[in-house]
């Protein structure tokens, strides 16, 4: 090649290669987020989740794009973590919808509520049953947006400092629950308590409270409740699957690039199987420990169970006849319950009850 032809070339290359530099950069650009989360940092489990959804976010961009998460009460507190996202705070938060239940009772339906779905449930309802349209359609007068970060699976029905034998014995007792499941317990003369998660033990231990409900062995374990209740009830049935959500400010989303869109999205998604993959495999070591230590292990009686279903309906239907926007998903999501149930009872139920009869013979 010719010194002339070649001084050209180079320089058309080099032309074309700052013309291309700021279209990649754009495509690509730098962003810093903060992630405000409902959950402590020792809470492996849940907030682990949230470091782990940000260090998948850094990776898929090279960098580019990073999520600054900060535990509960390091920037609000967790209750708190959605208005911190809708009004401007943060543009992402980690929580538990039925947190909110206060603000509306349909919030509840993006986390858990009594006698709803299981965590595989929940799965299909969300990705295949329109439950993430419906949330977000609901969720948008608060200028949020979610998708689906985790589940705890079926939680445990929570520490007693007494047995329950009947429903009597839930007349007047002190318990440490809230949301949905508090009105559906106050039915049965329940009296709920709103008690933060710091606060539970010496709660217990003092006697201001006679039960509370928290997740299930693992955290439970961290927390020491077993030392001053003695009695663990199951299953939490205001708690089948408890969904955990990652919220996105509606204006800051739409701002991203389509393939930073793209990432969250597959981030929740990658997510939402690793919290409850972390629980399914903490837990079962966990609840032996308990039970060697001498906790006694106990399921809610069935007559408590009716009472408390009956009393979820009825909650459910004062509810419905008041607000509209909960009818709507309500209906839908109880609709879609009674289909899976349908399916559930015969091979995964059939399954599950004879692997379990195995076990109990010691495989």
């Amino acid at each position: 090649m010719k010194r002339r032809d070649f001084i050209k070339t180079a320089a058309a290359a080099t032309a074309g290669t700052a013309i291309a530099a700021p279209a990649i950069a754009q495509s690509a650009p730098e962003v810093k987020w903060r992630l405000t989360s409902s959950f402590p940092k020792s809470l492996d489990t849940l907030y682990g989740g949230a470091e782990t959804f940000c260090k998948f976010v850094s990776e898929a961009t090279d960098g580019k794009f990073q999520i600054q998460p900060f535990a509960a009460g390091e920037i609000v507190p967790g209750l708190q973590a959605l208005d911190a996202t809708q009004n401007g705070t943060v543009e992402m938060c980690q929580t538990a919808l039925y947190y909110y239940w206060g603000k509306d009772p349909t919030f509840c339906f993006g986390a858990a509520v009594p006698f709803g779905l299981n965590a595989r449930q929940q799965t299909a309802w969300f990705y295949h049953g329109g439950g993430n349209e419906l949330m977000n359609e609901f969720m948008a007068s608060y200028k949020v947006m979610g998708f689906p970060g985790g589940n705890t699976g079926t939680q445990m029905g929570g520490w007693f400092r007494k047995e329950i034998k009947t429903v009597a014995d839930m007349q007047g007792l002190k318990m440490r629950i809230a949301g949905l499941a508090g009105a559906v317990m106050s039915k049965l003369g329940v009296v709920p308590q709103q008690v933060a998660g710091g606060d539970i033990y010496p709660s217990l231990e003092k006697g201001t409270i006679d039960a509370a409900e928290w997740v299930g062995p693992y955290d439970d374990e961290k927390l020491g409740f077993n030392k001053v209740a003695p009695f663990y009830y199951y299953p939490g049935w205001w708690e089948g699957g408890t969904t955990l959500h990652y919220l996105f400010s509606i204006e800051k989303f739409n701002a991203l690039p389509k393939a930073y869109q793209a990432i969250l999205k597959a981030a929740c998604a990658q997510s939402f199987q690793d919290i409850p993959g972390r629980y399914d495999a903490r837990n079962p070591a966990a609840l032996k420990r308990l039970v060697q230590g001498g906790t006694q292990l106990r399921p809610f009686p069935n007559d408590v169970m009716e009472a408390c279903y009956k009393a979820s309906v009825e909650t459910n239907n004062e509810l419905s006849a008041k607000n509209a926007t909960f009818k709507k998903i309500h209906d839908a999501h109880m609709a879609f319950r009674n289909d899976e149930y349908l399916w559930w009872q015969v091979a995964e139920l059939g399954f599950d009850n004879f692997m379990i009869r195995q076990r109990a013979k010691g495989f």
